[in-house]
């Protein structure tokens, strides 16, 4: 659904997925949403109008999340069939498949400048891959458990995972090498994210409490 902030309305009902609606994002002009659903598509919509736009047809397991690139273009999209894919928002086609996990696709995200995707998966690993070529750049491989999440700093230098392995961790874009390991965490890591200027993470457990944590030491 697209709600009013100012009145708490709804605008619109996004109407169409055959199962749970999993995540609900908007493109970064505001005009557009991707939701990503369990019934293994993705779909586009006009915020204006509330009408589809697109259906991203093509993974074969649940659609766990859905995300524009920075320019609005693409969307990437992460599977329960162990991949993530690329595609383009004008004409609703594949671009890339993001074949090379061993099990699920739990998110995908772009980098700042859009070159780049980071994939983290229930394999215990995160994936870099170059968005121009589809191919994997880096397997960020050091977790014990499954990664829930991998995100960017806002510099696109670095990323930050976190894993069930009670952990976040953070790594070297340009060389895939670990920079530190954030533990101290008594349960699964759920989430992990930059600060703006990118000097400070926060971590989310199932421990019940949240942790922030200097990206420098």
């Amino acid at each position: 659904k697209v709600w009013d902030v100012a009145t708490g309305e709804e605008v619109h009902t996004l109407a169409g997925h055959a199962d749970t609606v999993r995540s609900a994002v908007f493109s970064p002009n505001g005009k557009l949403v991707v939701t990503a659903s369990w019934d293994n598509t993705a779909k586009v919509w006009d915020v204006a109008t509330g009408e589809e736009v697109h259906t991203l047809a093509g993974h074969t397991g649940p659609v766990y999340s859905a995300v524009y690139s920075p320019n609005g273009k693409l969307v990437v999209t992460a599977s329960e069939d162990n991949t993530a894919k690329v595609w383009d928002v004008a004409t609703g086609e594949e671009v890339h498949t993001l074949a090379g996990h061993a099990d699920t696709v739990r998110s995908a995200v772009f980098s700042p400048n859009g070159k780049l995707v980071v994939t983290a998966s229930w394999d215990n690993t995160a994936k870099v891959w170059d968005v121009a070529t589809g191919e994997e750049v880096h397997t960020l491989a050091g977790h014990t458990g499954p990664v829930y999440s991998a995100v960017y700093s806002p510099n696109g230098k670095l990323v930050v995972t976190a894993s069930e392995d009670n952990t976040a961790k953070v790594w070297d874009v340009a060389t895939g090498e670990e920079v530190h390991t954030l533990a101290g965490h008594a349960d699964t890591v759920r989430s992990a994210v930059f600060s703006p200027n990118g000097k400070l993470v926060v971590t989310a457990s199932w421990d019940n409490t949240a942790k922030v944590w200097d990206v420098a030491t």
